[in-house]
């Protein structure tokens, strides 16, 4: 695009007198006529109500005002520039920012995909902000966050569903974790309900998707856990089970990418949950976005590869906001 194109031609004319000093050879250089020049600049002259050129010589000078007047064109003509430089720059994903929303949970499981990410783009700035998911869907319904990861595949608040859409990317399965030196490390059958009645747990506390699905677990099969400890630091938690006597609540993925943390079975089995992405529905989205949910969407199926065939999700359905999982 023709820089001039985006500059006031009044202006341009100004800044051409200017530079050639005179109005015969800047019209020439502008390739318009002399007296549509002239007119141009007497027009921003009576708009601006000062005298910007002085024409009394026989070289055409600005006047003070015209000097002054000059010196913020130029400066937004360089801005402007700059604005159409930036631009490409974004199209091409040289450079460009994303503000990404991420639940504790997702936070974890969703840093091979922001690493992938910066490898593909590393002109691309991101900034990660761990919230529950109500604040991640405000936030992205405001457009104050770009996109949001959350560990559920429903809405958090049903008010949001005409301003936010969810795409699941993978299921995940639920497991209680412990540390190694816990008695059930590396126990192979599953925990009936009472051996886990009565085991001591550390919970994210119930602004939290994970929280909310084990205590609909634990009405579900009808036992009271024993929560020794609530907190809203994921990684607090995890350090407190490394020391062996706490339990927790964690996805496979994570439990099996912790040191010293293992994973046990559960009877009946927790249910499997989604890793989801929160999306502003029918905005626009910046193309720094737009690679995001394409490297999301390329990390779903480098997950589900790595998934047994007899194990991928088919159906899915809601049974009191319990997320159940048909598998073909």
């Amino acid at each position: 695009m023709d820089r001039n194109a985006m500059c006031p031609r009044s202006i341009r004319y100004l800044l051409a007198v200017a530079e050639y000093q005179g109005f015969t050879r800047a019209a020439e250089a502008l390739h318009v006529s002399q007296p549509t020049l002239s007119q141009q600049i007497k027009q921003l002259e009576e708009t601006l109500d000062v005298q910007l050129l002085d024409r009394s010589n026989r070289k055409v000078r600005l006047t003070d005002a015209g000097e002054t007047y000059a010196l913020y064109a130029r400066r937004a003509i360089s801005e402007l520039d700059a604005g159409q430089r930036a631009i490409h720059e974004l199209m091409d994903l040289s450079r460009g920012s994303l503000h990404i929303g991420m639940t504790p949970i997702t936070e974890y499981l969703a840093a091979p995909l922001l690493d992938k990410f910066n490898t593909l783009f590393p002109g691309i700035t991101f900034v990660t902000t761990e919230m529950p998911q109500d604040e991640i869907e405000a936030a992205v319904a405001e457009d104050r966050t770009d996109i949001g990861i959350a560990f559920t595949n429903t809405l958090a608040s049903e008010s949001r569903s005409n301003e936010v859409e969810l795409r699941v990317l993978f299921i995940e399965s639920l497991n209680l974790a412990v540390g190694d030196s816990h008695p059930y490390a590396g126990r192979d059958t599953p925990l009936t309900k009472r051996e886990f009645e009565q085991e001591p747990l550390a919970l994210l506390n119930p602004d939290f998707a994970l929280r909310r699905h084990v205590d609909r677990y634990c009405r579900k099969i009808g036992v009271s856990p024993q929560i020794a400890m609530e907190s809203n630091s994921l990684s607090v938690i995890v350090e407190l089970v490394r020391m062996g006597r706490l339990t927790t609540i964690l996805p496979r993925t994570m439990t099996s990418a912790e040191t010293s943390v293992h994973p046990v079975m559960l009877d009946p089995e927790l249910p499997q949950h989604s890793i989801t992405l929160i999306c502003r529905k029918g905005a626009y989205r910046c193309p720094a976005c737009l690679a995001f949910m394409q490297a999301a969407e390329q990390w779903r199926v480098d997950h589900l590869k790595n998934v047994s065939p007899g194990k991928l999700p088919t159906t899915f359905s809601n049974d009191d906001n319990d997320e159940q999982i048909g598998y073909g």
